[in-house]
């Protein structure tokens, strides 16, 4: 579904045993207090490694994530093409300051970019004498960005434009508040001749805070100047490279293994001629024409593109996952008799992220500043298209033409694998889950009969959905643990995994709930995105076979993992168990064939995810409502008692006495028996 979901796509897979509501399902009044034993057998003959990717991120441009998100870019519609390219055109959101006796503000083609056309002409009709004197401050144009920009004291924010006039320019460029009245930053732009076009850089440093500032540009010299491709950039993004600081920090928390990119619907399109296309989001941001994407109905300048995109998941440290348009969009589809030319653009695609520096499509990314090729293993072919007409014979295509070129890329198909043979080559293919609580929770064992044998799955888009799910609730966050839980102890057939989508600007809530909910100024994570924080360590870890005997067996689901801490350089053994139901559980824990280091209780921890109310929410007044709350654990030892609270997410972690990973390296000491 892109990013969530075009159509719920969530496979039935027929009668679910066990299936019940939420209180059925919990169903015991809270008085009681149920038991449960979770027994793990650490033996090496039982111990298998997970995938060193298998927990990600899938990033869509939805919800403004990207533009007036994590891409830091100030401006909307910086270069006044998203009224489209016919003039006069709406220039929304850019107002001007002053009134129709003093300014004029109308668009036109003059701009001496070719594939972006449209700029901004403003005709100042006031000036310094008499007999129309301007008002103080000047007249001229406002941007107020996505929303209100923030502008934080002491920060400096990079403004670059183009300009051209028939006479010199005096512009006061400033940052004010929302009603231009409170000055943040100012400097002059003086220029004697710019009769053809011309680039100024400006840094303003802002003096005080305010977060919902705008950007001006105003005159008081009676002319025609205009403008054209107007940005301001914050310099602290990160590591220069353009993206807001503390959403990459957020991202970067989870320790994503890959990131999967740039959607969802937003690849399709509603119609193709508003598709993503790579080609147009490469080279400088001024040459981009950006485009208006359909599915979610907004524009885009593509400062976030197919480069940035390679970038980001090189500064995440996460495998790039390339979803790519195959021809296909939600009204309209290539027939594959004609689909060669769009095979093209995506093996240029390729070439730019992989090719020699020298190469046709390598050379631009190089003259971007990154010579060496990006990391690129695995692409999609499509988002949710395994229905559409022509996707089969598209998706041969495709694949035929990648395997001949670059036969050490991975490909996904949109069809599912998890309960039929696929008919076609993939390598792994796409699952999509969008569903109430019972339902996710209950699918945790959807890939228990899944052929070991073939193309492995990829869940790139689970979540929780509807009134179960609120803007973010436990309850959703809940039901999707037990959900990963189900793909941890499936790992052998699930590559990797995905919570749609990551962003939401609350601005502009195109779609509930997001991991990651801001805007301009404050961010913070729901319960889902606490949740995937338990599952960030699992990525290459050892999975250790652990069985539950339970009063309520249908509300509990656990699993055992060894896992590296790369702070203190140990193995810790990790239980994480979901209690679904309503009642308190005591949870007696048996391990065997791992040493614990019971000597040091203070470095096993129990880490619980709950709260008052199932529904509960966080928000900007209460970020942390519902968060993980970290506890030292009294009598760690490989036979002990844990307490489960009703709907609640807990993990234990247990240190071990190895210092090496044998089950990799071979030492078999790891493994004695604990008898």
């Amino acid at each position: 579904m892109g990013s969530s979901g075009c159509t719920f796509y969530a496979l039935l897979l027929g009668t679910l045993i066990g299936l019940c509501t939420l209180n059925q399902c919990c169903g015991i009044g809270v008085e009681t207090n149920l038991s449960a034993q979770l027994f793990v057998n650490a033996s090496k003959v039982s111990a298998r490694q997970i995938p060193q990717n298998l927990y990600g991120i899938f990033f869509e441009e939805i919800n403004h994530a990207g533009a007036g998100g994590l891409w830091a870019e100030l401006v909307s519609n910086r270069g006044f093409e998203a009224g489209g390219q016919n003039i006069p055109s709406n220039i929304d959101p850019w107002s001007k300051i002053g009134d129709d006796s003093s300014i004029v503000l109308s668009t036109d083609r003059s701009s001496c970019f070719d594939r972006n056309k449209i700029a901004l002409q403003m005709e100042v009709l006031c000036d310094s004498q008499s007999p129309q004197i301007c008002p103080t401050g000047g007249v001229g144009i406002y941007n107020p960005g996505f929303w209100g920009m923030n502008i934080e004291q002491g920060k400096k924010y990079k403004l670059a434009l183009h300009v051209r006039s028939l006479t010199s320019v005096n512009i006061s460029a400033s940052l004010t508040d929302s009603t231009g009245s409170q000055t943040l930053a100012s400097a002059n732009i003086l220029a004697s001749d710019v009769s053809s076009w011309t680039k100024v850089e400006v840094l303003l440093e802002a003096k005080e805070t305010n977060h919902n500032s705008r950007l001006q540009l105003t005159a008081s010299q009676k002319g025609v100047i205009w403008f054209d491709q107007v940005s301001l950039m914050p310099l602290d993004t990160y590591k220069g490279h353009g993206f807001r600081n503390d959403l990459f920090k957020m991202v970067a928390d989870m320790k994503p293994g890959f990131i999967r990119f740039p959607g969802g619907c937003f690849v399709e399109g509603e119609w193709l001629r508003n598709a993503f296309r790579w080609k147009e989001t490469v080279g400088p941001w001024e040459e981009r024409p950006g485009h208006f994407g359909d599915v979610w109905n907004y524009w885009t300048d593509d400062g976030l593109g197919h480069f940035e995109f390679f970038q980001l998941a090189e500064d995440l440290g996460a495998v790039p996952i390339w979803v790519f348009n195959n021809g296909i969009s939600h009204q309209d589809e290539v027939d594959t008799s004609n689909i060669l030319p769009f095979i093209q653009e995506i093996l240029d695609g390729l070439e730019f992220a992989k090719g020699d520096a020298n190469s046709t499509w390598g050379s631009v990314r190089a003259a971007m500043g990154h010579p060496e090729p990006f990391d690129l293993r695995y692409v999609a072919i499509g988002n949710e298209d395994c229905g559409k007409k022509y996707y089969r014979g598209n998706y041969l295509k495709f694949y035929n033409a990648i395997k001949l070129s670059y036969p050490d890329i991975k490909m996904i198909s949109n069809c599912d694998g998890s309960s039929r043979k696929l008919d076609h080559p993939a390598d792994m293919y796409d699952y999509h889950i969008y569903s109430d609580a019972n339902n996710v929770f209950s699918r945790a064992n959807a890939f228990d009969r899944s052929s070991r044998s073939g193309p492995k799955a990829f869940v790139s888009e689970y979540a929780v959905t509807g009134k179960d799910a609120g803007q973010g609730s436990l309850l959703a966050s809940l039901a999707e643990a037990g959900f990963l839980i189900g793909i941890e102890k499936n790992s052998d057939i699930v590559e990797m995994a995905s919570y749609a989508p990551l962003f939401v600007n609350v601005n502009d809530r195109r779609w509930n709930p997001d991991a990651i909910v801001f805007n301009s100024a404050q961010a913070y994570g729901t319960p889902s995105y606490w949740m995937q924080h338990f599952f960030k360590d699992s990525n290459g870890a050892t999975l250790l076979n652990s069985t539950l005997q339970a009063d309520s067996p249908a509300s509990l689901i656990a699993s055992a993992i060894i896992w590296k801490n790369m702070e203190d350089d140990k193995y810790y053994l990790r239980l994480k168990i979901v209690n679904f139901g309503s009642s308190t559980v005591n949870l007696k824990i048996s391990v065997q064939g791992l040493e614990l280091n019971s000597k040091s209780s203070s470095t096993s921890k129990k880490t619980v995810l709950t709260s008052t109310n199932l529904m509960d929410e966080n928000s900007f007044a209460q970020p942390n409502k519902v968060a993980p709350v970290k506890l030292d654990l009294e009598n760690a030892d490989r036979n002990m008692d844990v307490a489960l609270s009703p709907h609640s997410f807990t993990s234990v972690d247990l240190l071990t006495v190895s210092t090496i990973a044998p089950w990799i390296e071979g030492d078999d000491s790891f493994f004695r028996s604990s008898l």
